[in-house]
């Protein structure tokens, strides 16, 4: 029996790191995994993949081999942008969902084709320095010998056994003795290092088109699922041009759709065109603008952000200057509204970043969606439901459909300056991500704020409608006027709502580095 309670009465704030090689991630283990590539003559990319397979064991909750994933890399002269996000499988037509109102969020019907094991290998062929085996080493270890959990996943955990305790393969893996592991015991996950050694040792293909593959082909025919090896045999990953708008004099880089990092882009697009600096830091005028920006923008996402081949208006319209202050000029200072979407000119989550001596820097996702995901795990590989994202209007962009990618909601961000490198970060946790990248770049462009206390300060979250959810340290005086003017506040005091960033700022001789204290996240370096 542990003597103490887990609750830690003290508020932050958290310090941060100032080093010249860095992590930063939501799990310390695996910050330490990454830290170790680099302590061994390896790059940030080399840190960035030790730090996300490791991730892949110690914070199942949010991802796994079965996960989708995008990266931004500055290689220290410019940004390369990497969806590797997967597709539906062959047999999804409009008519394989017949007769459903929405699209299952849970079990094989959710279940696309997983991306983050191509992403891993992408970012080892085109920058990795050391074997592509040896970032493997810290998290086969971890699955063979077991590590302790942490009291933040521990109750993620407990919190998803009611909902996929009944999917194939789940309490087999996740729940050993019946009961998701409590914090400070140890679970180890030996079908997870079986299946992340053979990934090592083919590079990858044993996933795609070897005997990962023909597992998962022979679990989904057996249950059900649609997913086939032709599939995962068809699976390919795009190296993009990031997506950009300039804000204060900064530029802030996005992936371009399906992510929905052109979220954070519009509304920081309708925010260039008040005044924010005028209004106090968190008092209800500035706030207010945010929210409605916010709103704004995901009015235009959920309309028109869907694979970037069945968009029917060019990513680029929806950034363009006049569309935007068009949009801005619907927002009246003194009322909450709930907006439509524009017409445009025609034309469970982790986040990790790390940054190295020579000037690269890495900001990368990769995200099961909710939670667990899908909550089918097959041979050590849970895997995601990014299905549950496409609709079923069979107008709409996002219409589900065969060879497909669903709309996305993780996110990487990257910010520069004149062209000089100035930040990776990322705010993990769903619609959250893009709001976080928004309220982020405000707190820094708008207010001056260092990258930690940018991290460390209070969010809001748009729900829906009128509806926002707020952490409980905004002044009580904000959140009354923002109840004047028509929002409908919620105040809650789970933090994991709001997200989880890590940022890495740039500095002449190394780096400032930001961790979450949302989460149980960790910035390391030397």
């Amino acid at each position: 029996m542990i003597p103490f309670s887990w609750n830690n009465p003290y508020a932050w704030p958290r310090k941060p790191l100032l080093a010249q090689n860095v992590v930063a991630t939501s799990q310390p283990l695996a910050a330490q995994a990454g830290l170790q590539m680099l302590a061994a003559g390896g790059n940030a990319v080399d840190a960035i993949l030790a730090t996300a397979i490791t991730l892949s064991l110690v914070e199942p909750v949010s991802n796994g081999i079965g996960s989708d994933a995008y990266a931004l890399v500055w290689d220290g002269r410019k940004l390369h942008g990497l969806n590797a996000s997967g597709r539906s499988p062959a047999a999804w037509t409009p008519e394989y969902f017949r007769g459903k109102a929405a699209m299952p969020e849970r079990g094989w019907d959710a279940v696309t084709v997983p991306g983050t094991v191509s992403a891993w290998v992408e970012l080892h062929g085109k920058f990795g320095k050391l074997p592509f085996s040896k970032h493997f080493e810290q998290a086969i270890r971890y699955g063979r010998e077991g590590f302790l959990v942490s009291p933040t996943i521990a109750g993620q955990w407990q919190a998803q056994v009611d909902k996929l305790k009944d999917q194939p393969g789940f309490a087999q893996a996740f729940l050993p003795g019946g009961r998701a592991p409590r914090a400070g015991e140890k679970f180890a996950f030996k079908k997870h290092a079986l299946a992340l050694e053979k990934i090592a040792a083919t590079k990858g293909k044993a996933f795609y088109r070897g005997e990962l593959a023909a597992k998962l082909d022979a679990a989904a025919k057996k249950q059900g699922g649609a997913l086939r090896a032709s599939d995962l045999a068809a699976h390919r990953s795009d190296w993009v041009n990031p997506l950009e708008i300039d804000y204060r004099g900064y530029t802030l880089h996005e992936i371009p759709p399906n992510g929905q990092g052109i979220v954070a882009l519009i509304a920081l697009g309708i925010l260039g065109n008040f005044d924010l600096s005028s209004h106090p830091v968190d008092g209800a005028d500035s706030l207010h603008l945010q929210i409605e920006a916010v709103k704004l923008a995901f009015a235009d996402a959920w309309r028109y952000v869907a694979d970037i081949d069945h968009m029917d208006v060019r990513p680029q319209a929806l950034l363009d200057k006049e569309y935007l202050k068009s949009r801005s000029k619907l927002i009246d200072p003194k009322r909450a509204q709930d907006f439509g979407h524009g017409n445009p000119p025609k034309g469970g989550t982790v986040y990790l970043a790390a940054a190295d001596a020579s000037g690269m820097m890495v900001s990368f996702i990769q995200s099961n969606y909710m939670g667990f995901g899908s909550g089918i795990v097959v041979d050590g590989v849970s895997l995601q439901n990014r299905g549950a994202t496409f609709v079923l209007d069979p107008g709409h962009p996002n219409c589900v459909g065969p060879g497909k990618r669903p709309y996305q909601t993780i996110i990487p961000g990257f910010v520069t300056k004149g062209g000089r490198p100035v930040m990776s970060f990322g705010v993990m946790g769903g619609t959250m991500q893009p709001q976080g990248h928004t309220q982020v770049m405000v707190r820094i462009a708008d207010y001056g704020q260092s990258p930690q206390a940018a991290c460390d300060g209070p969010r809001f979250r748009v729900v829906q409608g009128m509806d926002v959810s707020v952490e409980d340290s905004f002044p009580a005086a904000s959140l009354q006027e923002l109840e004047r003017r028509g929002h409908r506040i919620v105040t809650v005091d789970d933090y994991n709502q709001f997200g989880c960033g890590q940022m890495i700022w740039k500095l002449d001789g190394g780096y400032f580095t930001a961790s979450d204290p949302r989460r149980d996240g960790q910035a390391v370096g030397f």
